[in-house]
């Protein structure tokens, strides 16, 4: 082989080989795709149940350390930060071993496609047996959705009263500590 075929084949090569790792890069399922939204369920949201232990979240990637929980839960309360693709925290209870009580979903998780960002037609829509209560719209400028077990609950939609959004997902509730 010449030097003139000896290069072109290297180009040749080095095209190919660059369109197959750009093909890998953007292939379905690779890391750089957006990972699906995490479902919510009465037992949880996608692998953190309630119930867990921190440790055993901790050991599956799933929560950051565990750190002082709401003030207002009294002394002894923790919480953890929910690690990526879900944006939120659990709070553990105050007994040991500290297992997980209530999971507060800001984002990365969805119940029958409903998300932070639905309205309560929207909520209402996917289940029809949904309770609205207004009671903590004027301490806290939440309207609370309950979905009730019947609907594949329990848990609820937290929406803020100025935007008709949700803002939070709680399994089974979100203490409101602000």
């Amino acid at each position: 082989m010449t030097s003139r075929a000896t290069s072109i084949a290297g180009v040749v090569l080095a095209g190919i080989t660059t369109a197959a790792v750009a093909g890998a890069a953007s292939a379905p399922g690779s890391a750089r795709e957006h990972a699906a939204p995490k479902r919510v369920t009465a037992a949880g949201v996608g692998q953190v149940k309630l119930g867990k232990t921190h440790s055993q979240l901790r050991a599956q990637g799933l929560v950051g350390s565990i750190d002082a929980g709401c003030p207002l839960g009294g002394p002894g309360t923790r919480s953890a930060r929910l690690k990526s693709p879900l944006r939120g925290f659990v709070d553990y209870s105050t007994t040991s071993p500290r297992t997980v009580e209530s999971i507060a979903i800001r984002g990365g998780a969805r119940a029958r496609g409903i998300g932070v960002g639905a309205t309560i037609p929207q909520i209402k829509a996917k289940f029809p047996n949904a309770k609205v209560f207004h009671g903590l719209e004027d301490l806290f400028d939440l309207t609370t959705v309950k979905i009730p077990k019947r609907d594949g609950g329990v848990f609820r939609f937290y929406v803020d009263v100025d935007t008709d959004r949700t803002v939070r997902i709680g399994v089974p509730f979100v203490p409101v500590c602000e």
